[in-house]
């Protein structure tokens, strides 16, 4: 079958699998959304193939990258029947050279359609990279810490608005407790192809709410043309009175472990200062759950207050309310946003935000199976 440029590749039925033939430490660093691990070498395979080139030849390499080959035939038809029964995939590597050139022979030869990714992977990085560049109209959700700003942004979705949740592509809440209760977070790269394919997908005439975020969300960095769009956006912040806050994260934090709660405390302790860490600590240790997020917010507060501050957003809204309750705050950001026509003004402001969007980087060797 012809090669397919990204773009159809990505519109093939979703019952066509996607099998990476990069080795697992490539994948790992970061892969096409959905995509399966089907690499044609280990890590250990390639490097020693990679090691053959730069000191022999790069024939002798293809023949040891033959050898590995050669005896995983059998085995890798048997995993891809298992992946696709009905025999139908799409394929990829680094370049689209001879790692999914080989793993296409293979399949085919085994009765498989096998539509083949034109450039490979490195093309998916460098449309990933392109999605940032793109102007798209925003509006900015903002607020001080616990004011359910994620969940308001969630309830948003669920009355059929297009919402970005960086927090959730990223797995972390953003500050020192941000990790608490979640899953590992994903490679830089990996946040950026599954940001860029979420992006791709929103409704061309809708304005997206994303919440307001640092240029960092725990380990990992927001692209920086997407990050000069937000910063551009128009800006609601939500206003909840401290007490209503403190008692919403007291009883989140409160089913939390202490042991990671006293480590976050600890890892602000400089700019919390000695004594206030010192009763935050005391605080976990007896359960006083809202005596420690006071403290926290102590600090908390102030950073994001002096953050709004110099913000460079078009417009920021300020919106009142004494709850937490979600559905009640998604209303009022709604109508708030209805009556000042942030939308029209979302739209307004995303020409010359943009700046061209990066290459991305070269594999690491040139040998003829790294393509």
């Amino acid at each position: 079958m012809p090669r397919l440029p990204l773009s159809d590749f990505l519109q093939v039925s979703a019952d066509a699998p996607i099998l990476d033939a990069r080795a697992p430490v490539e994948y790992a660093q970061g892969h096409i959304p959905g995509a399966v691990s089907f690499p044609l070498f280990s890590d250990e395979e390639r490097a020693r193939i990679g090691t053959t080139y730069k000191q022999v030849s790069q024939e002798k390499a293809v023949l040891v990258g033959l050898d590995f080959f050669g005896p995983k035939m059998s085995r890798m038809v048997k995993q891809a029947q298992k992946i696709a029964p009905n025999k139908e995939v799409r394929l990829h590597c680094w370049r689209g050279g001879m790692r999914s050139g080989a793993v296409q022979w293979l399949l085919e030869l085994a009765g498989f359609r096998v539509h083949l990714l034109d450039k490979g992977y490195k093309d998916y990085r460098r449309w990933t990279l392109a999605q940032f560049a793109q102007p798209r109209p925003l509006l900015v959700l903002g607020g001080l810490t616990g004011s359910g700003k994620t969940d308001v942004l969630h309830e948003l979705a669920k009355q059929h608005e297009a919402v970005i949740d960086l927090e959730g592509l990223a797995n972390h809440k953003g500050s020192s407790f941000g990790s608490i209760g979640l899953p590992p977070q994903p490679t830089p790269e990996q946040f950026e192809n599954d940001l860029a394919l979420l992006l791709s997908q929103l409704p061309s005439d809708t304005v997206p709410w994303v919440e307001d975020e640092s240029l960092t969300i725990g380990g990992i960095g927001i692209p920086k043309p997407f990050f000069e769009q937000m910063r551009h956006a128009p800006l609601l912040v939500l206003d909840i009175p401290q007490e209503v806050r403190i008692r919403k994260l007291a009883a989140e934090y409160g089913r939390e472990d202490p042991a990671q709660l006293a480590e976050a405390i600890r890892r602000i302790g400089k700019r919390l200062g000695g004594l206030a860490t010192k009763e935050a600590l005391l605080a976990i240790e007896s359960g006083d759950m809202e005596k420690m997020v006071a403290i926290a917010l102590g600090y908390y507060d102030k950073t994001y207050s002096y953050g709004l501050a110099s913000k460079q957003n078009v417009r920021v809204v300020r919106v009142t309310s004494d709850t937490c309750d979600a559905v009640e705050n998604a209303g009022r950001v709604l109508a708030v946003a209805l009556q000042e026509g942030l939308q029209l003004l979302a739209r307004q402001t995303t020409v010359g935000l943009t700046s061209p969007a990066p290459s991305p980087k070269e594999a690491s060797d040139n040998t003829p199976w790294s393509q």
